[in-house]
């Protein structure tokens, strides 16, 4: 999957960019500093840099400086409108660069990105698909909506997610697509975290399953409950995308 680094300030043009853009691309976003921009280019080594103009030319004018200078065959998009490229053209000097002109939308940014990499739609399409079909298949159990989102959203650049509000949903999602691991709440009503494990055990196909608990409850005597259910792991809720990618790595 190609990657893009996406610079600018965090408003609804960018959000949405991000949103339909990540459905495609690996995307990593930007919107705090020059320094972080170049620290993470070297790391990320993107495939093309996406920059919305809007509100950055204080911010980030020296991130082109960096470009110009350490990766010359670089593609570079701008989005912004003509005053604002005009206070960047200096640097539209070369074939690398290309400026989109405001108002525009997603689709025909995408129709630029592509044209910049050399691929077709149906290219992306079928790349992006296979990508997502092969990774890391991640069930995540909770009846409350607002952690679903929240995980899977710091999740699903890195794995396959599926999302479950009740552990006899989970059981129906496992039935249908295996997942490789499973986040599952200790506390939920009806059908808790553990009569959840229970049943998950008591099926030879899915007891194999490695299952980690996310529990909202910190006290000694509720992590000792939960810990002699025996799970591949426990974290306490909200828990951050490094703890969480650490415990799924490593119940895998």
């Amino acid at each position: 999957m190609k990657k893009i680094l996406l610079i600018g300030k965090v408003d609804d043009t960018l959000k949405s960019l991000n949103e339909y853009l990540r459905k495609t691309f690996k995307v990593q976003v930007c919107s705090e500093s020059t320094q972080n921009a170049g620290a993470i280019m070297k790391v990320m080594e993107p495939d093309l840099v996406l920059t919305v103009l809007s509100g950055v030319y204080d911010v980030d004018m020296s991130v082109f400086n960096i470009i110009c200078r350490d990766y010359k065959n670089l593609p570079v998009l701008t989005i912004g409108t003509d005053g604002e490229f005009r206070n960047f053209q200096g640097y539209f000097q070369g074939n690398t660069f290309e400026n989109l002109i405001l108002p525009i939308d997603n689709e025909d940014v995408l129709y630029a990105i592509c044209r910049r990499l050399g691929l077709t739609l149906e290219e992306v399409g079928q790349k992006a698909t296979k990508d997502h079909e092969s990774r890391t298949h991640v069930l995540v159990v909770d009846d409350n909506a607002t952690t679903l989102r929240s995980i899977k959203t710091i999740l699903e650049t890195r794995y396959r997610i599926t999302l479950a509000n009740s552990g006899m949903k989970a059981m129906a999602a496992i039935g249908r697509d295996r997942p490789d691991v499973i986040l599952l709440d200790y506390e939920m009503p009806v059908c808790d975290g553990k009569q959840t494990l229970e049943m998950i055990r008591a099926d030879e196909e899915m007891k194999s399953i490695p299952v980690i608990f996310l529990t909202g409850v910190s006290d000694r005597a509720h992590i000792e409950a939960v810990m002699q259910l025996r799970p591949s792991g426990y974290l306490l809720k909200p828990a951050s995308q490094d703890k969480l990618i650490e415990c799924i790595e490593g119940a895998l």
